[in-house]
């Protein structure tokens, strides 16, 4: 019993260190990541396609995620209480519901989008435009925060055997399970097996297409063997027609792969909270161990995390736009760091040893080391964004 006593506060306080730590660590590379696929996609025009409107929406609601139930856990865990009263109580729990509630439903959006998108072009030039995508975007967000204004009435602040503040749920277990199975099944189950089938679907669409493409470049093979059989010449343009016309299809498969990915993280990643709390809604005595508790929260602050780094390793397109924002701020910040070593002490530029003319040479240099540097960069990065131009994302 003495030795109980003596190992837990050490158990106490690696818990809180090690949940602290994950916590903090993975919800700052996901606000840092997030922001950043917000940036790209709204500063960069071509970007601006329906399915990246779905992907900032969808960084969106994983920031929400993160800041409004990643940062909080993180202070209850330091302060061993709730501290941010009945007000902070009502106003994080809707937000974390909103954030989580939006982000399923827009994975939802970009799945039924690129299903549209390849298995009925011709309906997609009308139906899959980025001013549609806007108004499905501003449909979902007004749609679930109407909803989530369910848990104004469901959440309040009380006391534990401890005597330590929570936020928690004030109803019944029998009037909570109706509320939590309707908002597992529109959330959760329905996204997924709209996804499941779409992605199916999706699927054998981009196999008989690569199948056809397949057929098709053998033939041009053959004919151009032929061609060349008859009058001794190589026809080039044949073949580098061919390969043009497999870059779409390549992209757009790489494209869906990615998108797949992300909707197979997000069950993959909600299972264990999903599953836990269904299972304690029907049993007498819930179970709550801490650390298994931990691992559900760490898995959903990743799958909040996630996608801008499987944007990056999947598309090529997000990872330029992404290498040209960081390029970007190294300038902003090397431009800064000129600006104050070519100024005193003081914060006033030093004056040169022939007056007017230093200060007229000093110009000239910064004309010469801005403008046409910048001319050059922008001719570099029209030429890779030609080149990354049969790419959807």
């Amino acid at each position: 019993e003495h030795s109980e006593t003596l190992c837990l506060p050490f158990s106490i306080f690696e818990y809180k260190t090690i949940s602290v730590f994950l916590v903090l660590t993975i919800c700052g590379v996901g606000i840092i990541g997030n922001a950043m696929v917000v940036t790209v996609v709204l500063t960069t025009r071509d970007m601006r396609t329906p399915t990246n409107c779905y992907l900032v929406s969808l960084a969106v609601a994983d920031l929400i995620v993160l800041v409004a139930a990643g940062l909080p856990n993180i202070s209850e865990s330091l302060a061993g209480t709730w501290i941010y009263g009945f007000a902070g109580c009502l106003g994080i729990t809707y937000f974390q519901y909103l954030g989580i509630n939006a982000s399923s439903w827009f994975i939802t959006a970009f799945t039924v989008e690129r299903y549209i998108a390849i298995c009925h072009p011709m309906k997609a030039q009308t139906m899959c435009t980025v001013s549609r995508a806007k108004r499905i975007i501003a449909f979902v967000w007004i749609l679930t925060s109407v909803y989530c204004m369910l848990w104004f009435f469901l959440v309040d602040v009380a006391a534990n055997n401890s005597q330590q503040l929570e936020c928690g749920y004030k109803v019944s277990r029998n009037l909570y399970l109706p509320i939590y199975l309707l908002d597992f099944a529109l959330f959760f189950i329905t996204p997924l097996l709209l996804a499941t089938v779409l992605y199916g679907l999706l699927g054998k669409v981009l196999l008989q297409s690569h199948a056809l493409h397949h057929a098709t470049a053998q033939g041009e093979c053959w004919r151009e063997q032929s061609n060349q059989e008859k009058n001794g010449t190589e026809v080039g343009p044949s073949r580098a027609g061919s390969s043009r016309t497999r870059v779409p299809v390549s992209s757009r498969k790489q494209v869906t792969k990615m998108l797949a990915v992300v909707v197979a993280l997000f069950a993959l990643l909600w299972m264990p909270y999903r599953t836990l709390v269904l299972v304690n809604s029907f049993v007498e005595h819930p179970y709550l161990d801490r650390w298994f508790v931990l691992f559900c929260r760490i898995c959903i602050y990743t799958n909040s995390a996630i996608n801008p780094i499987i944007y990056n390793l999947m598309s090529q397109k997000f990872r330029l736009a992404f290498k040209r924002l960081c390029k970007y701020r190294e300038e902003e910040l090397q431009r800064q760091r000129s600006f104050y070593t070519a100024s005193g002490d003081d914060g006033t530029r030093k004056a040169g040893p022939i007056g007017p003319i230093g200060q007229q040479a000093s110009h000239k240099v910064g004309e010469l080391a801005g403008a046409p540097r910048a001319e050059a960069e922008q001719q570099i990065l029209s030429q890779k964004e030609k080149e990354m131009q049969f790419s959807l994302l």
